[in-house]
């Protein structure tokens, strides 16, 4: 049996700040519900207080037309209320089933029951789709595979009610396929479903109705077949979204060759990819997962192996062993993994800024009062949103995380700059500060390379886009014939 929620003026305070004013909705059981918002919209937080992870400040919580106080995350689980966390919450050095039922053991005469409790993860594993034995390792799987675990975690707690946070943002679309499929599947069998994602395509395709929240208030809700992708995003953003690109302003006939690459290649990966791209031009890589794209920016960094390559930076020959060496030269590579490679979570803003160009600022001091004015600069410069400028990074929303780490990467002030999934992961809002950022950086003569799997991004904000299939250049197309047909063809090994 399904669950039905009812939040009625739930307000939420961290310390002086509100974060949530007073949401106010109901969800029916048995449905799936879209719940879109941009980062810091208040939705994680509304989700952590119906999952027991946070308590209200004020207002009431209505589950099945009973009001719950939830002291903690297994009070709500007791309930059947499930929240799959974006960072999953996993014991790595576990097994499968030590994992589903940890803090849940089976036991028999005194003795945990290993025998009962595989047997229960295996039913559980195939309830996902998931084969593989319950006594694997889980730091043994892939994203997509930790993903069902996660979900078999909260079936085999009898969840009636499953929260989802970002499901998709680190899956390949096959294995996104068969998520939807084992969504369908649980509401068939009654559970109610809160889906939260950017993806406006996997909400218009996947979800009965959205519901939208907007700076910690809740804005409207809609049947999802009675409302298309264009007006989900008008009411996230609360305007018209149509001017997340600005117009193309094209590089000078003559302006210079700020990075040129002849014959990269990088052992199982890129095979002799030549490319250029001048002062004041964003040059994209387009391809499908696998296509090479990332690799080959690692190896022209010496982040990974590399066998043959010419490269020049301003019209002179350079030798690029580390991204140090490279950052010299004036080349800088921020990298899709922002929170692995990106920034460090733990540490505080002005750290993170400054960390890339201590060789140069710490002389032979730190210049703790410089990189306060920097930090302020970049919080001006690069419109991150925040409570207070002493927080630590992760306590930033994801699009603020990212320009953050977009700040830091261009502290150092490079001529060429490669940003790898630049806006993966952010909402609306953020993309659209992301994209006149970007637009901003060409204007200012530096030359600019985006590697994106979305393909309005690459048509939106290039000038060119080089496009990869199997480690190799397969086009360059111009700005005027930049499609989504033209680059799925060429992506695809369907052009004529």
């Amino acid at each position: 049996m399904s669950l039905s929620v009812r939040f009625q003026h739930i307000v939420k305070e961290f310390g002086p700040v509100r974060v949530l004013h007073g949401v106010d909705f109901a969800l029916e059981a048995g449905r799936v519900y879209g719940l879109l918002g941009e980062n810091g919209a208040g939705k994680s937080t509304l989700m952590k207080i119906l999952a027991g992870y946070e308590a209200p400040s004020g207002g009431q919580l209505l589950v099945d037309g009973v009001e719950r106080h939830f002291a903690d995350a297994r009070q709500a689980e007791a309930l059947g209320i499930a929240l799959i966390h974006q960072e999953f919450n996993l014991a790595e050095h576990l097994t499968i089933a030590q994992n589903i039922f940890l803090g849940h053991e089976i036991s028999r005469g005194g003795l945990l029951d290993a025998k009962a409790m595989r047997a229960a993860a295996a039913a559980c594993l195939q309830q996902v789709g998931l084969d593989i034995s319950p006594d694997t390792r889980v730091a043994d799987l892939i994203v997509a595979e930790k993903q069902l675990v996660e979900i078999a975690k909260a079936l085999s707690r009898k969840a009636r009610l499953l929260i989802m946070d970002e499901p998709t943002a680190s899956l390949s679309a096959g294995e996104t396929r068969k998520l939807f499929a084992l969504m369908a599947r649980l509401q068939a069998e009654g559970v109610t479903i809160i889906y939260i994602s950017h993806k406006l395509d996997e909400m218009e395709a996947h979800t009965d109705e959205v519901v939208v929240m907007r700076d910690g208030r809740f804005v409207s809700r809609a049947v999802t077949a009675d409302i298309d992708r264009h007006q989900m995003a008008n009411l996230m953003v609360g305007r018209e979204v149509s001017d997340m690109f600005q117009p193309k302003q094209l590089p000078a006939p003559d302006a210079p060759v700020l990075l040129k690459v002849d014959g990269l290649s990088a052992p199982g990966w890129v095979r002799d990819l030549s490319f250029a791209v001048r002062a004041g031009e964003i040059l994209g890589f387009g391809g499908l997962v696998g296509a090479g794209r990332t690799e080959a920016f690692e190896a022209l960094l010496g982040l990974r192996a590399r066998s043959s390559a010419r490269i020049e930076i301003g019209g002179m020959p350079v030798d690029i062993r580390n991204p140090r060496q490279a950052m010299r030269h004036g080349l800088t590579y921020l990298s899709e993994d922002r929170k692995g490679k990106g920034l460090h979570v733990n540490l505080g803003l002005r750290e993170n800024l400054t960390m890339m160009t201590l060789e140069r600022d710490a002389r032979p001091w730190l210049d703790l009062k410089g990189g306060r004015v920097a930090l302020e600069q970049a919080i001006a410069r690069f419109g991150i949103r925040l409570r207070d400028i002493d927080c630590k990074a992760g306590s930033l929303s994801g699009g603020n995380q990212q320009k953050l780490a977009l700040a830091k990467y261009l502290h150092s002030d490079p001529r060429v700059v490669v940003l790898d999934e630049p806006t993966r992961g952010v909402d609306v809002g953020a993309k659209r500060d992301i994209y006149h950022l970007i637009h901003r950086l060409a204007a200012e003569g530096r030359a600019v390379i985006v590697i994106s799997s979305e393909l309005i991004e690459l048509i939106g904000l290039c000038h060119r886009v080089a496009v990869l299939r199997g480690g190799q250049l397969q086009a360059v197309l111009d700005h005027d014939h930049l499609t989504e047909e033209e680059l799925i063809s060429h992506a695809t090994d369907t052009h004529h």
